[in-house]
């Protein structure tokens, strides 16, 4: 039997819910390793809707677990559901989702809140010693959550290439070690059992971002 692999999302788009190809790299790595993703979501309303076209907020409203569904061809479950018992792994694909519906880090930084579901399922992963996969702007919830932890986002300088690496500064203000790592390579903190890489906190091609992602899900599923 291959691995059983949790995958947790944040709604469909990276604006308000979770990077559609982060997740979708995530989901096909997961299968050429021979794993199975099993996707789950929070039932909730997102913090709001944006168009895509525009990049401005819109007064719609959408529900996470909803739109989340659309990346799982509709095979998914609430994230109240979650049994980490039977699974080996997490992995949370990252988005603006990450910081606006797992959490409040889009609006509050460091000060932010983890929703409680999500704090939940980290917190039970990480305290089986099972390994946990993230990338882009989801390594912030290891950084709240787990002071001291090892994390990469990328860069912690700004520049064109790396338009987030003050992230970087602000999850060393948590207490956290950040490791500046390419976007096509990872970084493991064997203590926590957590593996991060940068993805599109990177302005790369997204075959690096691809690279870099089933780097980060062969090591999940070999610590798995």
């Amino acid at each position: 039997m291959g691995k059983r692999v949790a995958v947790v999302l944040a709604g469909c788009g990276v604006y308000d819910g979770s990077e559609i190809h982060e997740s979708s790299a995530v989901l096909v790595h997961l299968s050429r390793e021979g794993a199975q993703a099993e996707v789950y979501a929070p039932d909730v309303d997102q913090m709001h809707v944006v168009d895509h076209v525009k990049g401005q907020p819109t007064q719609e409203k959408r529900n996470v677990l909803v739109e989340s569904a659309r990346i799982a061809r509709g095979n998914i479950k609430d994230l109240a559901k979650l049994d980490v018992k039977g699974l080996d792994a997490l992995i949370i694909p990252g988005g603006f989702g990450v910081a606006k519906n797992l959490s409040t880090w889009a609006t509050q930084g460091k000060n932010c809140i983890i929703s409680k579901e999500v704090e939940e399922v980290l917190r039970a992963f990480h305290a089986a010693k099972k390994p946990i996969g993230l990338c882009c702007i989801s390594p912030v919830l290891a950084a709240k959550i787990f002071p001291g932890c090892e994390l990469t986002v990328g860069h912690d300088t700004e520049c064109e290439k790396w338009p987030y690496a003050k992230t970087a500064e602000t999850m060393k203000e948590l207490g956290c070690k950040h490791v500046n790592k390419h976007v096509t390579e990872i970084h493991v903190d064997v203590k926590n059992k957590l593996v991060t890489t940068s993805a599109f906190m990177c302005n790369a091609p997204i075959h690096e971002i691809y690279d870099g992602i089933g780097k980060m899900v062969k090591e999940v599923v070999r610590l798995a």
